[in-house]
């Protein structure tokens, strides 16, 4: 029988993968998302590093996996139904949005799971009727388009940033609430959600921005201008949820704080509102009160906070 390895032995050969403590040059590595659920149960070998993961990564992994695993079971009904989904995704910069649009679209089948993230208007388009350039990105039979940013660019950012005069976000309020109760009586299924982040959660991600190479396209001039003009974002998103939240189109608050959180909440919004064949039946799709808000009650907590002043308005 061979000797027995001594405790260090065994440290060098399956220790954890850690970030250096000393030293120039340090380097923070993140293991890429399904990793950890992927290789929970492969066994120790000559082969193999060791890395120590959060139980709650696992677990968010775990979950994440079994609902992209609905909405496969979802666009396969979508597909064949010839169904049209519409996703709309608003919220302050840095709040999520792309975030979960990614996780929505990862496994789905591109020909059927477009992603529309317009930039600024051309000349020529900025003569058009506003909604023009959108409507030609809605969803034709069959397909799920999801909007990182829409037409409610005209009630927050062009406003708060004046790209649009205040005659031109007042018309929009009016006529977007008739614009949407068209695309739903044509049949179209229209999600509409507000990610919502806190001002110093928001600064945080906007500081993470600076060091990480991978994401230096998200970081744009306007991100300070969000900072530095918080309060006007909140007072027209108050105005864009009191003139846009109707029944046939409401509004669906996801607290994004915690992102991962907000990632799965957002997913379960949509599996818990169709019906489609396969449906899991074994585990409910239940949201998290404190995450998912309806437009609703997200408009009586921004009244409370404004009446009150004791706590901070939602982001």
């Amino acid at each position: 029988m061979g000797e027995k390895k001594s405790k260090d032995d065994r440290k060098k050969k399956s220790g954890p993968v850690k970030k250096s403590d000393s030293g120039p040059g340090k380097v923070s590595v993140k293991l890429t998302e399904h990793t950890a659920m992927k290789n929970k149960d492969e066994k120790q070998s000559p082969k193999r590093q060791a890395v120590w993961v959060k139980k709650e990564t696992l677990a968010y992994e775990e979950e994440l996996n079994r609902l992209q695993i609905e909405l496969l079971k979802m666009q396969g009904w979508v597909r064949a139904e010839g169904q049209r989904i519409l996703l709309l995704f608003e919220g302050r910069d840095a709040a999520g949005k792309g975030g979960t649009i990614k996780r929505f679209t990862e496994h789905l089948n591109p020909r059927g799971a477009r992603v529309v993230a317009l930039g600024k208007p051309s000349d020529t388009e900025r003569t058009q009727w506003y909604f023009q350039r959108y409507v030609s990105q809605l969803p034709s039979a069959g397909e799920m388009v999801f909007f990182d940013r829409s037409w409610y660019n005209r009630a927050m950012v062009e406003p708060v940033m004046d790209f649009c005069s205040d005659e031109q976000n007042k018309r929009f309020l009016k006529d977007v609430p008739l614009f949407e109760q068209m695309l739903v009586k044509d049949g179209i299924r229209l999600f509409k959600f507000y990610f919502s982040v806190s001002k110093a959660v928001q600064k945080k991600r906007f500081d993470s921005r600076e060091g990480d190479l991978l994401k230096q396209y998200k970081i744009s001039p306007v991100d300070q201008e969000a900072q530095n003009r918080w309060d006007a974002y909140t007072i027209r998103k108050f105005q864009m949820l009191s003139e846009s939240n109707r029944t046939v189109a409401p509004w669906t608050i996801i607290r994004s704080d915690n992102k991962k959180l907000a990632r799965l909440n957002c997913i379960k919004c949509v599996l818990n509102l169709l019906e489609y064949p396969g449906k899991s039946r074994e585990t409910p799709f239940k949201v998290d009160p404190d995450i998912v808000v309806s437009g609703i009650d997200e408009l009586k907590l921004m009244e409370d906070s404004l009446m009150s002043h004791k706590r901070e308005m939602p982001g």
